[in-house]
């Protein structure tokens, strides 16, 4: 019998870890190949993880909820044939030979100290995953040393990074104590230090305490919410936000979609709807004003070479995520629609994959879906723009004509463009979103798709 190690496959640029949401088969079951075997959550999407080949699962190497970086082993498949496959633990940082005496006195206590430490166990406040477990272990940090960590991962959990900083700071930590004294005199200094970094960049601003009566309810935010709201949040520190907002007249749009949309639903079986003609307009304008299809990195600026827009999308319960159109000004009407359809069905069906949103250099969202006339959306990090679209109102309105002005029924929509004011002036900000203004108001009524 040989060994196959499952491990956590790359899903993207910019996705480094992912948490075990639940596990599909158990210890002894038997599994083909290309069958999901776990189920994993990033901070961009759900997915599963499948097998790579037939066997019988003998290991789990992670519990639910565990963080795993990208290229670990997840667990361990038996499969037909011979040889066998070494897990190999988290091996400690050698110590050089020429170090300050301080230092190689905390590594020869800590050496000494690997024989007495206690096996570090979670608790109901902090858990800790097996990687992390396997490091304290190998480097003799005890359970009171653990639990001071300050973590930075999901849920304030300390993560490889978290534990590698501390050993860090405890190598390079002045050790006053004798060579007899107790393990926890010889690590108190480094743990001190830890305290310190960690109070310094726990610091928040005091905010005011919510009391909950015996009658309300009290709902735990799903970890989407969660994201979403640290999202939300970092993108209000990050950019300094502000707003144009402009009126489109639509009628001809409105019209034609009209005259259009039962022939194409019969022609292609599905809907023809407003959201491709607008992500046609946002992407010709994208073109014509490139210094919106930007991101800022420190002091310097990243003009983008694709237009690849993000399109938010509601999913059924009730949150939001950004499926991208890669390459939208490439795009004629047609496909955009297509385009458009697939995305957003994938995404109600919860069917999208890590790559389907990633690498967007604009935002669009319809707020108009839920009868709003118009918002103030906040930036999809780390781009400098996002346009809210409007309901479309019948109203009546004042038409210009040689003959002379008269009051006329039209169909109009407001629309509200966010931007960096960092990168982004309000004379770029405006011009932009003209633009778009200007496309939709110019549509060719006999244009065809």
């Amino acid at each position: 019998m040989a060994k196959f190690e499952l491990k956590l496959p790359k899903m993207g640029e910019s996705v480094a870890e992912a948490t075990i949401t639940s596990w599909l088969k158990d210890v002894g079951d038997s599994i083909e190949a290309d069958e999901a075997v776990l189920e994993i959550a990033t901070d961009k999407v759900d997915s599963e993880v499948p097998s790579e080949v037939d066997g019988v699962l003998v290991e789990k190497l992670f519990d639910v909820d565990d963080v795993v970086q990208v290229g670990q082993t997840i667990a361990i498949i038996e499969t037909e044939g011979g040889g066998t496959v070494e897990i190999k633990a988290p091996a400690s940082e050698p110590i050089k030979e020429e170090v300050p005496k301080a230092v190689a006195e905390v590594a020869q206590s800590v050496v000494a100290a690997k024989a007495t430490t206690e096996p570090v166990i979670s608790s109901g406040d902090r858990f800790y995953s097996p990687l992390v477990k396997n490091i304290a272990k190998e480097e003799g940090i005890s359970q009171s040393e653990l639990d001071a960590i300050h973590g930075t991962g999901k849920d304030g959990r300390v993560t490889k990074n978290d534990i590698k900083s501390y050993l860090q700071s405890r190598s390079s930590a002045p050790v006053e104590a004798p060579k007899s004294a107790s393990k926890e005199n010889v690590t108190q200094s480094a743990v001190e230090v830890q305290k310190e970094k960690a109070a310094k960049s726990s610091e928040k601003p005091a905010s005011a305490p919510v009391v909950a009566s015996g009658e309300d309810e009290i709902i735990e935010m799903t970890r989407m919410g969660k994201l979403i709201s640290k999202h939300m949040v970092e993108s209000v520190q990050t950019s300094a936000h502000v707003q144009s907002f402009i009126e489109a007249d639509v009628t001809k749009i409105w019209n034609w979609r009209n005259k259009h949309k039962d022939s194409f639903k019969k022609r292609e079986g599905e809907n023809l709807t407003f959201t491709p003609i607008f992500m046609e307009a946002v992407a010709k304008a994208l073109r014509d004003y490139p210094m919106m299809n930007i991101s800022v990195q420190g002091d310097s600026i990243i003009k983008k070479k694709h237009i690849n827009l993000g399109m938010a999308a509601a999913l059924p319960d009730g949150n939001l995520i950004v499926p991208v159109i890669k390459d939208a000004d490439q795009l004629n009407l047609l496909g955009m629609a297509k385009k458009v359809n697939d995305l957003a069905n994938r995404a109600r069906d919860n069917k999208l994959s890590p790559d389907d949103i990633q690498g967007g250099t604009y935002t669009v969202t319809n707020v108009g879906t839920f009868g709003s006339i118009m918002g103030t959306p906040i930036i999809n990090q780390p781009q400098v723009g996002i346009l809210a679209l409007g309901a479309i109102r019948k109203v009546p309105a004042v038409i210009e004509t040689p003959q002379g002005d008269f009051i006329g029924i039209r169909y109009k929509m407001f629309m509200s463009h966010s931007y960096d004011h960092r990168v982004v002036n309000g004379a770029l900000g405006g011009q932009f979103v003209k633009a778009v203004k200007d496309y939709l108001e110019a549509w060719d009524s006999n244009r065809e798709i």
